[in-house]
Parts: C-alpha cells; structure tokens; sequence
C-alpha cells in the first residue's frame, strides 16, 4: 500500500503538469491554411500528414512522423520521422523535461504502445562537472523522469530499462558550455 501512495505521488503531479499543456483549437482557416501547405492535423499533437516547412515554432520537426506515405520503411529509420530523434537534452543540473523534448518522448511512447514486443534502453548521461556519484545519480533521475512520462502515456514499464551512465559516456568532449550541453542527455536505445 505504501508502494502504491509513493507512486502515486509521484504520478500524480507529473500528470497534471502533462495535462495543464494548452491544446491549439482548429478554425475553418486553420484547416485551409494546413490543406495549403499539405498538413493535416488529427487533434491529437502530431501531424499525419507532410509538412513543407518541416518545423512549428517550438522547433520540433514534425515531418514523416508514422502514418505518412513518404517513407515505407521502418518508422524507426525514417530520417524525417521524430522516431529517428533518440536523445532529449537537459539544463545544468536539473532532470526536468523541456518542452522541445515532449513530442519526441510521445512519438516514442506511441511506437512502444503500438509495439508492445520493443524494449529500449533509456540511458542517462551528464556533463563532466560534479562528483562521480551526484552525476550518476542525476543521470539516473533524468532517466527515471523520462520513464514516468513514458509511463503515463501508456507504455509497459517492462519494456523499458533504466541505465545512468553519469559523466563516463561523454557525447562530445570537450571542457565548455557547448560541449557540456550535448552530454547532458537521455538517449533510447533500440
């Protein structure tokens, strides 16, 4: 019982912050200006079909995400697809996810739903500051916050495996912000 109050907890919040997101309303104009330019919106937060400008404002490219006709190979190696993006980036020091990150985290949710049989590895990294331990540990936290939005949304939690490597597998080396920015890091490993 006490197991299921921590989860909980834990969930609960995660989800709601999940919820508060604002969700965009579609006009008549909207659907003439997606039917211009080759995008067709199904409500739910992901395009189905092409996308011209391959961005929206928050800079995630939507282009190819699974249920297009342009690729008909495995979504997971559509270079348009966001299935082919495997790494979310972090701040110095924090675990949070950023919002750049959250379609890449639902496309991959939604080929694990949809896939029940794939299993991934979600290794945590950080960048070289800190001790061995707290990196670890962070690394660790970073993975665990993108296994509870997995979660949430739907996936089995046996098919995912936790791994922090901490500072030990750097991306890029190197001893300044730029470098340090690409190491901190959650990668899925298919």
């Amino acid at each position: 019982m006490r197991a299921l109050t921590r989860a909980l907890a834990v969930l609960l919040p995660v989800a709601m912050l999940w919820g508060c997101s604002s969700t965009p309303t579609t006009t008549d104009a909207d659907v003439e200006a997606a039917t211009d330019t080759g995008v067709v919106s199904t409500g739910t937060g992901f395009d189905t079909g092409t996308v011209d400008t391959g961005t929206v404002d928050s800079g995630v490219e939507l282009r190819g995400v699974e249920g297009t006709d342009e690729f008909a190979g495995d979504p997971l190696q559509d270079p348009t697809s966001l299935l082919s993006k495997r790494v979310i980036y972090f701040d110095f020091d924090k675990s949070d996810i950023k919002f750049e990150a959250r379609g890449i985290i639902e496309a991959h949710a939604r080929y694990l739903s949809e896939h029940p049989s794939v299993r991934i590895v979600v290794e945590g990294h950080c960048d070289e500051r800190g001790t061995r331990e707290y990196n670890l540990g962070l690394g660790e936290r970073r993975a665990k916050a993108v296994q509870q939005v997995m979660s949430l949304l739907g996936v089995s939690s046996s098919q995912l495996e936790l791994v922090s490597y901490g500072e030990e597998r750097p991306a890029v080396m190197g001893h300044d912000d730029s470098a340090w920015s690409k190491n901190r890091r959650v990668e899925f490993i298919y």
